[in-house]
């Protein structure tokens, strides 16, 4: 392959995963304040899924109108500096780092660009290339809505819907460790995985509907976007706050009105929205976690580049838990 050539996966539209095409396309070049990465490993989340199909279609002003803004999916990635550009002194030649692209999107490929000062952080030796990689859609993503959304204080009663997944895996152990009281909703043969994460209780969703219970809760972090603020609210303690990752426009619209009105709110964010000094302090905090012993990565399966599509097809079926890893590089 010519030297100026990279194997990357990219989106030929928005559609199925069969939109998603494994080829040579032209490996980038690093700007002055940029970095440029051999990718060891990225990620496949629930989120690129979603977003892979077009929908909900107001996303489209952010990644593009008729088809993806930046073809090649994939925003969390962990790997080597290749290259730096002429005014960037905080990294060097052959440094191992990690981060997110945010809304840059393109890193299921073997080379990406990310600026120096942009969301991107040196990989502690402790800290392996697979689990690096998804750092910045599970923990980061969690520790963004209970920490600085939610405010999450000792003693509070959290509820996590979709406990199993990335996000929930996550937040089951971030709620814990800011002291709240943990229940995970999740099927029955996820209960031994959530509980071992620290929930204090399990709800098995295939059995009850947590929203038909008795119990209240100050924060009910929707991961999966299953259950709607009108139905969620009649399990939220008053005051009492729900939040979900997953964008609706009903949910943009609860977001207005129950600002507004009552003490239940309801409160989307896309975490990679926000400013890249406000992510990369956030992940510093994550990463201080993990150092202290108290965040756990899940991961659920690995496949290799070319298998992206079908890294896709697994996460559409709804059975993740916790994080699929895509292997670039040994």
């Amino acid at each position: 392959m010519n030297a100026n050539q990279m194997k990357a996966i990219v989106a030929s539209g928005y559609g199925t995963p069969e939109v998603l095409k494994f080829i040579s396309v032209e490996k980038p070049a690093p700007g002055p304040k940029d970095v440029l990465i051999k990718v060891i490993a990225s990620a496949a989340t629930t989120a690129d899924t979603m977003m892979l199909t077009g929908k909900p279609y107001i996303a489209r002003l952010f990644v593009g109108l008729t088809k993806p803004k930046h073809p090649i999916p994939g925003t969390g990635f962990a790997g080597v500096v290749e290259a730096v550009g002429s005014e960037v002194t905080q990294f060097a030649v052959g440094d191992e780092v990690f981060g997110e692209t945010t809304l840059g999107f393109s890193t299921n490929a073997e080379y990406v660009v990310v600026p120096a000062n942009g969301v991107v952080l040196p990989k502690p030796a402790s800290l392996p290339f697979a689990e690096a990689a998804s750092y910045c859609d599970g923990h980061l993503t969690s520790y963004n809505f209970l920490k600085r959304i939610a405010q999450v204080q000792p003693g509070q009663r959290v509820l996590v819907n979709g406990a199993a997944g990335s996000l929930g895996t996550s937040a089951i152990q971030i709620a814990k460790y800011l002291g709240a009281h943990v229940t995970g909703v999740c099927s029955s043969k996820n209960t031994g995985l959530v509980k071992s994460l620290g929930a204090d209780e399990v709800i098995d969703y295939q059995k009850q509907d947590f929203t038909r219970l008795t119990a209240q809760y100050d924060v009910i972090f929707d991961t999966v976007g299953k259950t709607p603020f009108t139905k969620a609210k009649q399990a939220l303690a008053e005051p009492g706050m729900y939040l979900s990752p997953v964008l609706r426009f009903s949910l943009l619209m609860q977001m207005i009105t129950s600002s507004l009105f009552g003490k239940k709110k309801a409160k989307f964010e896309a975490t990679g929205a926000n400013a890249d000094d406000t992510l990369k302090s956030l992940l510093l905090e994550v990463v201080d976690l993990h150092k202290n012993g108290k965040l756990k990565t899940v991961i659920d399966r690995q496949y290799t580049l070319e298998r992206v599509a079908e890294a896709h097809h697994y996460i559409a079926s709804g059975h993740k838990k916790g994080n699929v890893v895509i292997v670039v590089a040994a």
